[in-house]
């Protein structure tokens, strides 16, 4: 018989495929995400279509581009930070490979709070690893939550704003069992089933995931299941600006905003000491028909953009994306789905990632050569194609 032969990934659209061979419907479904129409997931990835590049050619350039930069005080090989995505229960380990695979690569993690892995592990995978925080709870819980994860060693805090409940998708939404037990085996046993691969798996790796938020544990407490924790979340008040003011303050390090899409939110984060904002529309699963972030970009950069590290997140599909964030004003790009799919499309969950995290480092790389840029921090506008209207100033 002819050894299994891996094929490796070569583009985000190619692990993007094998994902949806590789998964179950619902898993997948809840991979790919977005609100109600899905009209703001679509823009995120479009609108990168409208911008033109102006190449140049006769240049001097060196043998190797220069990528490297930071972010909230961490070194990174390259101008992409793995973004805090929740429960990533679609492979043995979640976020733990995926850890690794960031670290392996040279880059930085965030996770989120609602993940299905303890975020000390994360951290013991990859030491450049962030903490994104939602307002779940009283303060004195979010206080707790806060300390453990500066005594795990989380080198940065981000409050995640933008984020609302789920809405109804018009192309169906996921069904998630609350626990895994007889009965939901039982129940879900045709899915799992569909997907035997998938399934063998976690079974070779101590079973299925126990869908429970570590992150969200309280001592004395049984650690609560992801929808516990979702109904404690959204039974928790909004944050107002006070509130993520007091965050700030109580954390002391490295602390970013995350969903920032007008001038005067990116403003009112740089008057509250944030060190970096992420211009995002929480990849459309926030308020449907919200405009693309990359058009808010723009506006942001040229208001605050000395005063604050800027992060773009959003729709980043090639290496090309990723340079017209950063042609754009942004620092580095936070990536979500697309590290999510490379997760998803392999059995080795870290080859997945780090492949993902290559074909974008190779895209970079073609970019700046067609560019005639030597380094990642020479890109501007002077490089792209912008058309009239392009940005929204709000």
């Amino acid at each position: 018989m002819t050894p299994f032969r891996h094929t490796p990934i070569e583009t985000i659209a190619e692990a993007q495929r094998r994902a949806k061979r590789r998964l179950p419907k619902p898993v997948y479904t809840s991979v790919i995400a977005g609100n109600d129409k899905g009209l703001t997931t679509a823009y995120n990835v479009e609108t990168f279509d409208e911008l033109g590049f102006i190449p140049r050619v006769g240049v001097e350039l060196p043998a190797v581009r220069d990528m490297a930069t930071t972010l909230l005080g961490q070194e990174i090989s390259l101008p992409v930070v793995l973004s805090p995505a929740g429960v990533q229960a679609i492979t043995p380990g979640g976020e733990v490979p995926a850890a690794r695979a960031s670290a392996k690569v040279g880059t930085a993690i965030g996770q989120s709070n609602f993940a299905s892995m303890a975020f000390e592990d994360v951290a013991k995978a990859n030491p450049k690893a962030f903490f994104q925080i939602y307002w779940t709870g009283s303060r004195e819980e979010i206080a707790a939550r806060v300390e453990r994860m500066r005594t795990a060693g989380a080198k940065a805090l981000i409050a995640t704003l933008d984020a609302m409940p789920s809405q109804a998708r018009d192309w169906g939404s996921p069904s998630i069992p609350e626990r895994v037990n007889l009965a939901s085996m039982i129940r879900y046993a045709p899915m799992g089933l569909s997907r035997p691969a998938w399934l063998l798996g976690f079974v070779r790796n101590g079973g299925l995931p126990d869908l429970k938020v570590p992150n969200l544990s309280m001592p004395g407490k049984p650690t609560p299941t992801l929808i516990e924790g979702f109904m404690d979340w959204v039974a928790t008040p909004l944050p107002t600006w006070k509130d993520i003011a007091w965050l700030k303050e109580i954390w002391g390090g490295p602390f970013m905003v995350k969903g920032v899409m007008t001038v005067e939110d990116a403003k009112t984060a740089v008057e509250i000491g944030a060190d970096a904002i992420s211009v995002s529309n929480h990849g459309g699963n926030n308020l449907d028909s919200t405009p693309s972030a990359l058009r808010a970009l723009p506006g942001i950069v040229e208001a605050v953009g000395d005063q604050v590290e800027i992060a773009y997140d959003g729709g980043i599909r090639r290496g090309g994306d990723v340079i017209k964030a950063l042609a754009l004003g942004a620092r580095v790009v936070l990536v979500g789905r697309a590290y999510l799919f490379g997760l998803a499309a392999d059995a080795n969950g870290q080859r997945g990632v780090e492949e993902i995290l290559e074909v974008l480092r190779a895209g970079i790389d073609k970019t700046l050569v067609g560019l005639g840029r030597a380094s990642v921090h020479d890109v501007s506008r002077a490089d792209l194609v912008i058309p009239d209207g392009f940005a929204i100033n709000c």
